[in-house]
């Protein structure tokens, strides 16, 4: 049973009146400004000591307070490091914020209470220049070891239009490679022991079982992993900053493109946010066609993993069937949207358009088809030697491990933990869907496969009920900052009419305030993070994706293992580079 004390009380008591401030938020997740001097301490308690603790750290993240106006009900800082707690006991958040001076921008590192923190203050380095004393290896994340300054600054250009001409002469160039040059000392790697040298392979950045742009630096022992270095950024494009400068309309289409395998599940957390902001209530048709299209999003995904797992650990035929059953879930897609991979369709308050006809024919074909083929795979790939001598005990952590890097979703569920946030929290209508919460044991290589194997099943059940139980009514909600309008009245007076095109083309101006919205995504949890400032556009956009927090443990889970273990690994994983580049 959880207590009855207010979060804010609980902490006074124990830290002093004075230490604590709270801030109001449109997503009533706890929100407390906390002094520098005391956030180690707290984040302690909040993680071992308190009943139902926090203990995993769900993001770690910092805004440009400088030109920022509407924030009188918030302390005095020019930065603000945001500490995102995340209680699975209690299925809640709690964000902590430290604010920081200009000319002072320091904070003692958390890596150790979160070996996840690592990668988070990295980048928090890397885009603001907040420096984290103590920190094992700060250095720049997402961009190139030669960039200059911290592009998430207000004061950082926007748009490549803002910057002069590009020009690399040779002694340039020679300075970008040299930057490139990979040393283990600067990593705290040494080169020989007892009388061994090691080898240092370089995997990737351009490698099939990178599955992306992703480069993994081996120390090698023969073919044994001593250690492993992730490195990430090639992808880097600047999503977050992009926030910052297009309308909340118009920001749609860039989510797409974050898990690109993803499609409108991309979507849903932005536009939950912006609702949020908003005050917009969704009505009941548009939560259970939402639902309807991630769940078919989930099985697209989890098809092209399931088949490029396979083909990873070299079975050769099962991704060609795997992909035609996907691009079966694409005609669906297409018809319902007009789009396949990058759909673009949900809009803030509803949806682009609804339901075309016909539509329930397709859905009905393809969930009675496909629960055959699920068992068909079965017999070819989850039951073959190969497969399972390549996989089972390979990779494995358990759940509390899993919790302290800060995984989710299947690859959580996979160490037996059910947890799933469409249960513990449900969002858009998931409450009233019947469907189970696939889990393992082992947490290894073949659970985390078999665990997105029953979620197809279990998805298969959600999309029935959807075309067994679709609502009538309207695709939008009425609320003036629906967008893009209900155009009904458009050409019957001036006044809606210049209403209907200022919000297509300027966007809503949403009140003051902040927001986080969360899904169960392919992948793990995703959110967005959407701070207002009353205008057309975010002042700051944070997108938490679960692929960025589940590469750290690389290294945890490889060593001691082969090469070829590695690559068993990364298949399992099931991650998309542009969800951890952004």
């Amino acid at each position: 049973m959880l207590e009855t004390v207010p979060l804010a009380s609980q902490l006074r008591a124990r830290f002093g009146e004075i230490a604590i401030g709270e801030q109001p938020t449109h997503d009533h997740i706890p929100t407390l400004w906390v002094p520098r001097e005391c956030i180690r301490e707290i984040l302690r308690y909040l993680k071992h000591t308190i009943q139902s603790p926090y203990r995993m750290l769900y993001d770690l993240t910092a805004i440009d307070e400088r030109v920022r106006d509407h924030r009188s009900d918030q302390p005095a800082s020019d930065f603000t490091i945001v500490y995102h707690l995340l209680s699975l006991e209690r299925a809640a958040d709690i964000r902590l914020k430290v604010g920081l001076a200009e000319h002072d921008l320091t904070l003692p590192t958390i890596t150790d209470i979160w070996p996840a923190a690592n990668w988070y203050e990295r980048e928090i380095w890397d885009m603001f220049g907040v420096d984290f004393p103590g920190h094992p290896h700060l250095a720049r994340i997402l961009l190139p070891p030669t960039w200059e300054g911290h592009p998430l600054r207000k004061d950082a250009p926007a748009r490549g239009t803002e910057l002069g001409p590009y020009e690399l002469d040779d002694a340039g160039e020679d300075r970008e490679q040299e930057a490139l040059r990979f040393r283990p000392e600067d990593w705290g790697l040494a080169r020989k022991h007892s009388g061994t040298d090691f080898l240092f392979l370089n995997l990737g950045p351009n490698h099939p079982s990178a599955h992306g742009v992703f480069r993994i630096v081996l120390q090698l022992d023969g073919e044994e992993i001593i250690d492993a270095v992730p490195e990430i950024g090639f992808h880097h494009r600047a999503a977050e900053k992009m926030g910052e400068r297009q309308s909340w309309h118009t920001y749609i289409p860039y989510t797409d493109r974050v898990d690109y395998l993803g499609g409108v599940l991309n979507n849903l957390p932005y536009v939950m946010a912006v609702e949020q902001l908003a005050g917009i209530q969704i009505p009941e048709r548009v939560k259970v066609i939402r639902v309807m299209l991630c769940e078919l999003f989930r099985i697209a995904s989890h098809l092209l993993f399931y088949g490029t797992f396979a083909q990873d650990v070299g079975q050769m035929s099962p991704v060609f069937y795997m992909f035609s059953d996907r691009q079966r879930v694409y005609d669906i897609i297409e018809a319902v949207c007009g789009f396949r991979m990058h759909p673009a369709w949900f809009r803030i308050g509803g949806l682009a358009m609804d339901l075309p006809a016909g539509w329930d024919k397709l859905v009905r074909w393809f969930v009675d088809y496909l629960p055959k083929r699920l068992d068909e795979y079965d017999r070819i790939v989850m039951k073959n030697r190969t497969l399972k001598a390549r996989t089972v005990g390979i990779g494995a952590y358990d759940t509390a491990e899993a919790i302290e890097w800060g995984v989710t979703g299947p690859g959580l569920r996979a160490t037996g933990l059910a947890w799933d946030l469409r249960k513990q929290r449900p969002y858009s209508g998931y409450e009233q869907f019947d469907f189970e919460v696939p889990t393992a044991a082992r947490g290894d290589s073949y659970d985390r496969c078999a665990v997105r194997i029953e979620e197809m099943r279990q998805s298969v059940r959600i999309v029935r009920q959807c075309l067994e139980n679709m609502p009538a009514g309207p695709y939008k909600a009425s609320h003036p900052l629906t967008t893009p309008p209900v155009k009904d009245r458009t050409m019957h007076d001036i006044e809606t009419l210049i209403q209907h095109f200022l919000s297509v083309s300027w966007g809503p101006v949403l009140p003051p305030g902040e927001a986080c919205a969360t899904v169960e995504a392919t992948k793990g949890l995703n959110s967005y993070y959407l701070v207002s400032d009353g205008s057309s556009y975010s002042y700051r956009t944070r997108i938490r994706t679960p692929s960025f927090a589940h590469l750290q443990m690389i290294p945890e889970i490889t060593r001691g293992l082969m090469v070829a273990d590695l690559i068993a690994i990364l298949g399992s994983i099931d991650f998309v580079m542009a969800d951890v580049d952004r």
